[in-house]
This record gives structure tokens, C-alpha cells and sequence, in this order.
């Protein structure tokens, strides 16, 4: 093998790449890896979110790692400065930013099939200069929604005024008398349209479907509460255990059909609530006409309650048509000034996954794979591994998204899953984790038929779902209406999944003989996993309950038609 400048080359000092990195020195005290970051400081989103009210909608306790819990959030659900400060401390504290390369991006990667490792074209933003960079694995940790979408109306290059995405916020512009217009009412412009509303002198918003807003209490944590979690044992645990639970149970809404009573009395709950907080003249334009459950509920930071200002305006009715050197004109015709044009309108989702490309045996690149295969749509096992891309590895890939739980959570499954599956790769400190046991390899990568096999899973399963009951969504191919983005089960059968791996789905490489290695799973603690940890969760989530209508027996009809299937599917790992 050529001489390698690290083992391990993970792209972003985001959340997911983090945490990798901690994971990797945690148990195995492992050092042996590098981090290339595109700006200058960690804590990806919340680090380069900076608009105004920018906040999390997962409670903290939650959106945090399991393997660092803080006892010292400041409220229930924090603000972004508070977010990137948490993983600023994580980094320092396992010493991880010397190992990162700031103000640096990603050009390409390509892998060297002869000498079995991964070459990266790296450019420094700063300097302009670019350079190579050779590991043995590749790892992204870029993220499903890092790249905003561009203004696609006409008339973008006449504009006089300000004009940027709320997650390139331009901190020169100064709102306060000014007319402002929003495009979008997606969790971003619902959490900054009340703080500019308060000193614009017109903000004008539009918004092309209502989305689900729901009540969010945000109680700020008192000193004992902070006590309490730091010193009493298992608190902080307890307490991540109902917050997961509240979030979990969630998910039996999603049935198309088990779910249909909780759904109606989600439905019923946010009417009246939409009717209590915000003014009547909007109401029709606030209550959706979709499935709920086709798009991730919005928490309500004020949004609702500033509609009732009279400098505040929601256009639901009449799109903006084109951009004016002064403003905005509608479909019929309205002109609209503004100083500045706020685009709240979302993020360019996997087909632009990776801002640079990737490719992996024969030259073939990621986007030529997703082609060749699925038509476009990307897809990948687990979301993690794609055939033919040997030792790379994707953080937040495809099909990894939930609609009801906490990102940190999956990520912290993929981070389980890859640490399996690089076990036998990486020069380990510790005792062998691994559940596949096998001769020491260099180079591992999923079969392509079971890749294929997940993929077909993976869409059968989503169009039992509320999201195949026509909606559209970010989550929606455009070309071939699959779901590229969410996961089609409760998140601890997600989790099953990282830790019970089958075998016979992957292959490894002895670099220096060049024979693949059968690898079979080790299955003989599957029986006694699927009746406790299962068991445990359907439990304590049955135990809970759905206090909503529909109630138990809707709730009990969901999770009898999951467990049986997470049944059979462990007896098909009993057989591999």
C-alpha cells in the first residue's frame, strides 16, 4: 500500500464528523485521522446558521450525544450560539481541532483501485491552494442539507437590494425601517420573521403551503433543575429516555392507514391551536390542506403571534412572480418594494450531497452510480455505504431522515454501524468490537445485490407511509417520486439495524493477497436482543401511550404490524 497522509480523512467538523472522531478516540483511542473543514471553527449548521432566532426544535438534553450528555443547558430548547458552544467544548476537550483543516473544501476523491486507498483533492479558500491528500478511508460527514438553493425567478440579476438565503445570512443588512420580503414559512422563517418583524417598517411573507405549527413551551432550567441533572444519578438518563419516548411514539402516525386516528387528532389540535394564536384573515392560509405528517410539524417561536402585528403581511395566494430592480411582482400583478429579499426556500437535497465528486471503482462517480441504478434518486445501505465506493462512508446519506426523532440519534447509529465495519481495518487499542470476526483486512464495501435488496426495502416500506399518500416534499425524488430522505420505521429498529449486521451483505479485502474474505455474521446474541431491547422499547413507549384520539388501539394496531415485521426480519438474519 502507498504511504498514506492519515488512515481516516472525514469531510465536515459538523455534528456527524465530530462525532466520529470522538467515537473512533473513545474506543479505541484512536488518533490516527484528520478533518477537513470548509470554515473556520466546528459545529457545522450551527455554526454557519446565524439568522436571527436561529434555534433548535429537538429538546437539548436530546439533540446532544448520548456518549457526552451537559447538564447545563440553559432551556429546553436552545439557540444556536448555545448548540455550537457544546461542540466547540466537545472538541477541545478530546482534542480533535488540531486533527482539523479549516477554511478548506473538497474538490473530488477518487479511488486508486491498485493501491487500494482513497486520493482527495483538497483546495485552502484562503491561499486558493490545492493539494492531495491519500487515506485508507473516506468518510463525509457534509450533511443532507448544506447547500442552499439558488434563486431560481427571473429577474435575480436586476435586483438593487440585498438579496441571500437565510442560511447565508448578510449580517451587513440593517432591517430596522426597512421593507423586507420572506419567500418561504418552512422552521427557518418561522423562527426569524418574529425578531425582524418587531423593527421592519413591512415584512412581507409568502408562503406556497401551510405547514403544521405546533405549540412549543420553552422553559428556561433552573439551578437545581441544572443540580439535579448533574449529580443524581441517572437523571439525565431518565430524562433522555422520556424525551425519546415523547418523540418515538410518534411515529405509529405515519401508517397510512394504522395511523389515521392519531393523525385526526393531530389534525384537530393544531386547527384549534392555529385558531387561538393568529389572526382570523389567516387562517385559511395557516391550516393545511395536506397529510399531516407529509412534512416535519413546525414549532411555533412566536411566528404566529406577530401575524397579529400590522407591519406583518402573509401572501398565500398570489406567488411572486418575478424579481424588480425594486422589489417583487406577483402572478396578478403587484408590486411589492423591498430593501431586502430574505429566501427561506430550502436546500438542495442528495443529488448535491456532496458539494464535489466522488469516484469510486472504474472511475464511476456517485451521481453516474444513482443514474445507472435508481434512476437518479439517491440511495444507500443504511444510508451509509454505497457498492463500489470501497471504504467510504456516509454520515446523514440517504434514507436517514426522521419525521418525528432527533438527528443526533441516527447519526450516532451510523457512526455504531461504520465503527463495526471498520473494526477489523484499523489498528485498534482496545479488544475487537466487532461483531464479524475475521482475518486482518484493509478494504471493505457492500454488495451491490444487497444494496439493491435494502433500496427495494427501503421504498416498499415507505409507500405503506403517509409520505407516499401524495404528498410533495423536499423528500421526494422529482424524477422518480422515490423517497431519497426518510427512514421507514421506529429509530431503535434504525439502531437495531447498526448493531446487527448482516454478513453475508458485505465483503472485505485482503490488500496485500487481494482475495476477498467471506464474511458470515455472528447472530448467536440476536434471539436474546429482539426479547429485551425490543420489548423494553415497545414497553415504554406502549406505556406512555397516545393520548390523542384514535388512542390505544390505533397505536397498538402500529406497533403489532412493526414488531412482527422486525421479527421476521431478525429470523432472516438468523439465516444468513
Amino acid at each position: 500500500m502507498a504511504n498514506l497522509d492519515t488512515d481516516i480523512l472525514i469531510i465536515g467538523a459538523g455534528m456527524s464528523g465530530l462525532g466520529l472522531a470522538v467515537q473512533l478516540i473513545r474506543n479505541y483511542g484512536y488518533r490516527d485521522f484528520q478533518i477537513v473543514e470548509k470554515v473556520a471553527d466546528v459545529g457545522g449548521t450551527w455554526l454557519v446558521n446565524t439568522y436571527p432566532g436561529c434555534g433548535c426544535d429537538v429538546a437539548s438534553h436530546f439533540y446532544s450525544y448520548s456518549f457526552e450528555l451537559n447538564p447545563n443547558w440553559s432551556q429546553k430548547f436552545s439557540m444556536r450560539s448555545e448548540i455550537q458552544a457544546y461542540f466547540r467544548g466537545i472538541a477541545e476537550k478530546y482534542k480533535i481541532v488540531p486533527h482539523i483543516t479549516f477554511n478548506t473544501i473538497v474538490e473530488s476523491a477518487h479511488w486508486n483501485d491498485a493501491g487500494q486507498f482513497w486520493e482527495t483533492t483538497l483546495k485552502n479558500q484562503q491561499t486558493k491552494e490545492a493539494y492531495t491528500k491519500r487515506s485508507r478511508i473516506l468518510v463525509s460527514g457534509v450533511g443532507n442539507l448544506s447547500v442552499p438553493r439558488d434563486c431560481e425567478l427571473p429577474g435575480a440579476d436586476e435586483y438593487q437590494g440585498k438579496l441571500f438565503h437565510s442560511a447565508l445570512w448578510d449580517h451587513s443588512f440593517d432591517w430596522k425601517d426597512k421593507d423586507v420580503v420572506v419567500l418561504g414559512n418552512g422552521c427557518s422563517a418561522t423562527q426569524f420573521v418574529p425578531v425582524m418583524a418587531q423593527d421592519s417598517r413591512r415584512l412581507t411573507q409568502f408562503a406556497r403551503q401551510a405547514q403544521y405549527l405546533a405549540e412549543r413551551p420553552n422553559p428556561v432550567y433552573s439551578p437545581a433543575f441544572k443540580a439535579m441533572m448533574k449529580y443524581m444519578p441517572f437523571a439525565m438518563r431518565l430524562y433522555r429516555l422520556k424525551l425519546y419516548a415523547d418523540m418515538e411514539k410518534d411515529f405509529a402516525s405515519m401508517e397510512t392507514e394504522g395511523g389515521r386516528g392519531i393523525r385526526q387528532g393531530l389534525i384537530e389540535e393544531n386547527e384549534r391551536y392555529v385558531k387561538r394564536m393568529a389572526p382570523e384573515e389567516y387562517w385559511d392560509a395557516l391550516i393545511p390542506k395536506i397529510e399531516i405528517g407529509c412534512k416535519r410539524k413546525v414549532m411555533d417561536t412566536g411566528y404566529l403571534e406577530c401575524l397579529h402585528r400590522d407591519n406583518v403581511e402573509l401572501v398565500a395566494d398570489d406567488n411572486v412572480k418575478e424579481l424588480t430592480a425594486s422589489g417583487v411582482r406577483t402572478q396578478s400583478g403587484r408590486e411589492i418594494p423591498a430593501d431586502a429579499i430574505v429566501m427561506a426556500t430550502g436546500f438542495q437535497v442528495f443529488r448535491m450531497l456532496f458539494p464535489m465528486e466522488i469516484y469510486g471503482q472504474n472511475g464511476v462517480s456517485l451521481n453516474e452510480h444513482w443514474d445507472e441504478h435508481y434512476q437518479g434518486a439517491a440511495q444507500a445501505y443504511l444510508g451509509t455505504c454505497v457498492p463500489g465506493f470501497p471504504n467510504f462512508f456516509t454520515l446523514m446519506g440517504p434514507n436517514t431522515v426522521t419525521g418525528h426523532l432527533s438527528v443526533i440519534y441516527t447519526v450516532e447509529c451510523q457512526i455504531n454501524f461504520i465503527l463495526r465495519l471498520i473494526d477489523p481495518l484499523i489498528k485498534s487499542k482496545t479488544t475487537s468490537r466487532s461483531l464479524l470476526p475475521a482475518p486482518s483486512t484493509n478494504v471493505v464495501d457492500v454488495k451491490f445485490d444487497a444494496a439493491k435488496r435494502d433500496s427495494t426495502w427501503m421504498q416498499k416500506e415507505l409507500s405503506k407511509l403517509v409520505w407516499a399518500s401524495g404528498c410533495t416534499n423536499w423528500a421526494l425524488d422529482p424524477s422518480t417520486g422515490m423517497n431519497i430522505a426518510m427512514y421507514p420505521g421506529y429509530q431503535f429498529m434504525f439502531w437495531l439495524r447498526s448493531v446487527f449486521i448482516p454478513g453475508n451483505d458485505f465483503e472485505y479485502v485482503d490488500a496485500k493477497k487481494r482475495h476477498k474474505i467471506l464474511r458470515i455474521g455472528g447472530y448467536k446474541t440476536l434471539q436474546t436482543a429482539l426479547s429485551t431491547t425490543v420489548l423494553v422499547a415497545l414497553l415504554a413507549a406502549g406505556a406512555l401511550g397516545v393520548r390523542r384520539a384514535g388512542g390505544w388501539k390505533d397505536f397498538q394496531d402500529v406497533v403489532r404490524g412493526r414488531f412482527a415485521g422486525l421479527v421476521g426480519q431478525g429470523a432472516r438474519l438468523l439465516r444468513t
